[in-house]
């Protein structure tokens, strides 16, 4: 959505009746985020490990939520407190379509009684107030910081390549998991319930293989498989195979359905390095 440079306030129309907003007080432990989802009367208070897919399929509930007390949301908008480390998560959930928003701390008129004893941090109340007078367009609430690009961050912090090296290694685990525990629920209940894994090279990338004999995929399911928030099983959110393919790609590799006579099979190329 197109903004000026002025990041002292919001200049995109606000509409608080199609609006679902969260805000996180981060820490190294875990995110507590609250929530502001049109419908409700509660205001949704979760406590999260630090892991974005659990973010965005906590968003994805409330929204559904809002959907189920007759609310269409039609914009979704997350902001925490700037930290160290911080802006990776908002190119994330930018990149997901959720306008995601980095708060200047310094940037909130509030006394020192009203933060977080011992780690100076806002609570989610404060962090809530402020988000929302910024989308107002009201002043004087907070302001937002540029979120930088990732060579902008690399020159500042020399240890960034090892760092990333390691989140990469979650997160390529992660495409991994994903798959395995689709397969896995596929056979679930099933006496001759099997899952095979098979990786090998092919055509200058590792190709990773995940098939299992269940019940397969209707062709109509299977055309919108890796669409955010489709999902084949009645409580699934249908982030599973979304989220993996996008890590895939990310590294230049790919997901893809593999159809077959019996069973599901899905296969993951990573280009080597």
């Amino acid at each position: 959505m197109p903004q000026s440079n002025d990041l002292s306030r919001s200049l995109a129309a606000f509409d608080q009746d199609r609006t679902l907003i969260a805000v996180i007080e981060m820490s190294q432990s875990n995110w507590l985020v609250a929530g502001l989802v049109p419908g409700l009367e509660r205001r949704p208070l979760k406590k999260l490990s630090p892991d974005q897919d659990a973010l965005l399929k906590l968003v994805q509930r409330w929204r559904n939520e809002a959907a189920q007390a007759g609310r269409e949301i039609t914009r979704i908008v997350i902001a925490y407190e700037a930290g160290r480390d911080g802006f990776w998560l908002a190119r994330w959930l930018r990149r997901r379509g959720i306008e995601a928003y980095v708060i200047h701390p310094s940037s909130v008129a509030v006394s020192r009684e009203h933060r977080r004893a011992k780690t100076d941090r806002l609570d989610t109340e404060l962090l809530m107030r402020a988000v929302l007078g910024w989308l107002r367009g009201e002043k004087r609430h907070c302001s937002m910081a540029a979120i930088p690009t990732i060579e902008d961050e690399d020159a500042k912090r020399p240890s960034r390549e090892h760092e990333k090296l390691v989140g990469d290694r979650t997160r390529l685990e992660q495409v991994v998991i994903n798959l395995v525990q689709n397969a896995i629920e596929a056979v679930d209940g099933r006496p001759d319930g099997r899952v095979t894994l098979t990786a090998g090279l092919a055509d200058g990338s590792i190709e990773l293989t995940v098939a299992d004999n269940g019940p397969g995929l209707d062709p109509t399911v299977a055309a919108s498989l890796f669409t955010p928030f489709a999902s084949a099983k009645p409580e699934g959110l249908g982030l599973g195979l979304a989220i993996a393919r996008d890590i895939a790609r990310e590294f230049g590799g790919d997901i893809t359905h593999r159809p077959g006579p019996t069973g599901a099979t899905f296969v993951a190329r990573l280009k080597t390095a």
